[in-house]
């Protein structure tokens, strides 16, 4: 049994895990966190957690935190994350980050992007990113791990095994992504009030995406190559999920069938990726851990469509995907 505290437990990302969490037979959440006065009891915050769990919300130290716990899961915000990270790590706690404090190879590409200046710089560029379809042999020995992006994780996937097989050129990508609303997190802001997001749907940080250099990056390591993509992301009216369009150039002569015979061979022993022929859509992989990934060719382009569940897949189940390999616990063990 792993003794695990949650940092960050409000919000949407963080039921999702304790959710999880709760019906995994090594799993003891023994501490969750929030700055909110009062220590409120978690079912306060979260009423689907009544009598699930008996624990109340504290503002724990570091030290505190690592005298009852073995592994944390931090769904706190970037930079805040890092700060805290730091000192749990060296005090023996293994860590699976849900910020993006590590998931970057270098401090300058992580303070341009968030605005911040990153509090634990000597790490990155160390960390595990936490994709295990592409990194699973690091996974085990991790002492932290940087959870990815929900968006990246839609296009990682749909793209490195055309990538990795140079079936494409990789300075020719374009990205288009659609999600739900929970993606935005649970502090109201004004996109995500409901008389401006029902019955809308809006491009958003169109060419300066903070999960692009993520994209970029992970993409080139897969495929040992420079890699540039155009993504736009898009708000739609739905609470959940991800439906990714990546547009793609053959550098060579290929079928539609070989594209799909590509990505069919590189999931093949994945549990939680699943090549299909019709056309995936968000409702497919709701609740679930999975990714549904097919490929059509259209005017010389291959069109990669991926979806997902962003607070499962893109979070919360690939972040107990992780712990269950760190641990040595099977993979799908409460997934």
């Amino acid at each position: 049994m792993t003794r695990i505290a949650i940092l960050g437990a409000t919000g949407y990302t963080s039921l999702e895990l304790i959710k999880i969490l709760l019906r995994h037979p090594e799993a003891e959440i023994v501490a969750i966190t929030s700055r909110q006065e009062g220590n409120p009891h978690v079912a306060m915050i979260h009423p689907s957690l009544s009598r699930r769990l008996d624990l109340t919300l504290e503002n724990l130290t570091p030290a505190e935190i690592t005298a009852r716990a073995e592994c944390v899961f931090s769904c706190l915000p970037h930079a805040a994350s890092a700060a805290v990270i730091s000192h749990l790590v060296d005090g023996g706690c293994r860590v699976v980050d849900f910020s993006a404090d590590y998931r970057l190879d270098n401090v300058e590409t992580f303070e341009r992007w968030y605005g911040e200046k990153h509090p634990d710089p000597a790490r990155v560029g160390k960390v595990v990113y936490g994709l295990p379809e592409l990194f699973r042999e690091r996974i085990p020995e991790a002492k932290l791990v940087a959870n990815p992006g929900c968006y990246p994780t839609s296009a990682i996937l749909a793209l490195a095994p055309l990538l990795k097989a140079k079936l494409i050129d990789p300075r020719d990508v374009i990205i288009d992504s659609k999600s739900g609303v929970s993606g935005a997190g649970r502090t109201p802001k004004l996109i995500t009030h409901y008389p401006e997001c029902n019955e809308s749907i809006s491009a958003y940080n169109v060419g300066r995406h903070r999960h692009t250099p993520e994209i970029e990056q992970i993409l080139g390591r897969a495929c040992g190559e420079t890699v540039e993509v155009i993504f736009t992301p898009h708000l739609t009216p739905m609470d959940r999920g991800i439906l990714t369009t990546a547009y793609s150039r053959p550098v060579r002569e290929v079928t539609e069938e070989r594209v799909l015979e590509t990505l069919r061979e590189f999931y093949d022993d994945e549990p939680f990726v699943r090549v299909v022929d019709h056309l995936p859509a968000t409702k497919d992989s709701v609740d679930t851990n999975y990714c549904d990934i097919t490929a059509r060719m259209v005017r010389g382009r291959i069109l990669t469509i991926s979806c997902l569940d962003n607070l499962i897949k893109g979070a919360s189940g690939a972040a107990v995907q992780n712990f269950n390999l760190m641990y040595g616990y099977p993979e799908t063990t409460a997934l």
